[in-house]
């Protein structure tokens, strides 16, 4: 399993990666994609949408579960992987 040093992680399985620009990234954890296995839906939020930490921003659907996102901290989202949309699989792939 990998843990990048320039991430940080959740007990949800969630990590955020701060950028140079002042904003963060945030994906989900190695484990949490080999436990979900193959990924076959993604729910995310919209541009704009803002969130308190802790609030559910969105779902994984694997082929057996469904998983709840949490939002690990405050904060506007301002931009979203659109890959997702047409072919949620690249989460196995990162």
């Amino acid at each position: 399993m990998r843990f990048p040093a320039n991430l940080r992680y959740t007990k949800d399985h969630e990590w955020v990666r701060s950028e140079s620009d002042g904003q963060f990234t945030i994906g989900i954890t190695d484990f949490a994609q080999r436990e979900l296995s193959d990924i076959v839906f993604v729910e995310l939020p919209s541009v704009d949408d803002t969130f308190a930490e802790g609030d559910e921003f969105g779902t994984v659907e694997a082929v057996k579960t469904v998983s709840s996102l949490y939002m690990p901290l405050a904060g506007t989202v301002v931009a979203i992987n659109t890959d997702l949309n047409d072919d949620p699989s690249v989460v196995n792939n990162a």
